[in-house]
């Protein structure tokens, strides 16, 4: 009977734990549903292990198999990682059976509150971490700490530098940092540099229609000269009724002086 209250208890902390604590905080549903496949699997097995005269190395070996499979599937972050190990020691609570029936109790009790409060929003909830890929290569620790304070706005508190590049020039750092209160203002935020490069290339409706203007330009300009040329024709041209001496006289004048300039 005492065993069925522990079984009983183990699958209401596991729900507390999985459905209450963790999916409110973090809304990842795969990892729910792998808290409570883990959690009955290690209840079962365990449970079998204290019926029975299995030795406790193979025991150890079971859950070391298990171990190996969550290790071989995708990565986890450091909270998630304790919520495993909760709902593995929850398993082997209420699978084992420590009497008295209260300790058992208890030590769920125990493994929920700890989950509960340390995991809480409230708890450093300032404090940050990220993994940032910067522009540029900053191999000095206290610029690159200046660097960092200025673009995030916050107290950075750690810096571990992963990566420095210098072909591509970039800095891949792991940053811890604070987040200032609500209402206080941060470090100045970096104001961004000009840049130094070639005049941007206009945008395609400009560069036709500074084509066409330049065209149109070209045009007048190549029409003008015929027009004159047209004009100073129609000046030198016969009038009508003048005397074929006249045309005469106008088609020797190019004549005249060509042999001028021979001589």
């Amino acid at each position: 009977m005492s065993a069925l209250i522990l079984y009983l208890a183990d699958l209401i902390a596991v729900t507390v734990l999985a459905a209450g604590v963790y999916w409110p905080r973090h809304r990842r549903r795969d990892l729910v549903v792998a808290f409570f496949g883990i959690n009955v699997g290690v209840l079962a097995v365990s449970a079998l292990l204290a019926n029975s005269a299995v030795t406790a190395g193979l025991g150890l070996g079971l859950f070391g198999v298990l171990s190996i499979i969550r290790l071989r599937s995708d990565e986890l972050a450091q909270h998630e990682i304790a919520y495993y190990f909760a709902t593995l020691a929850l398993g082997l609570v209420g699978g084992l059976g420590i009497t008295p029936i209260w300790m058992s109790l208890a030590f769920m009790g125990l493994i929920l509150v700890t989950m509960g409060i340390v995991d809480h929003p409230a708890i450093m909830a300032r404090s940050r971490r990220q993994l940032i890929v910067l522009d540029r290569a900053i191999g000095d620790e206290d610029l690159l700490r200046e660097h960092l304070e200025q673009m995030l706005g916050a107290e950075v508190t750690a810096v571990s530098l992963q990566k420095l590049d210098l072909v591509t020039d970039t800095t891949t750092v792991d940053v811890r940092y604070r987040m200032p209160r609500a209402g206080s203002r941060g470090p100045r935020a970096e104001r961004p540099m000009a840049a130094s490069g070639p005049a941007p290339t206009p945008a395609p409706a400009e560069s036709a229609m500074s084509t066409a203007t330049a065209a149109s330009a070209t045009a007048a300009s190549v029409q003008v000269p015929a027009a004159h040329s047209s004009s100073t024709s129609t000046s030198t041209s016969p009038a009508p009724g003048s005397t074929p001496a006249s045309a005469g006289a106008v088609a020797a004048a190019p004549v005249a002086s060509l042999s001028g300039a021979a001589r």
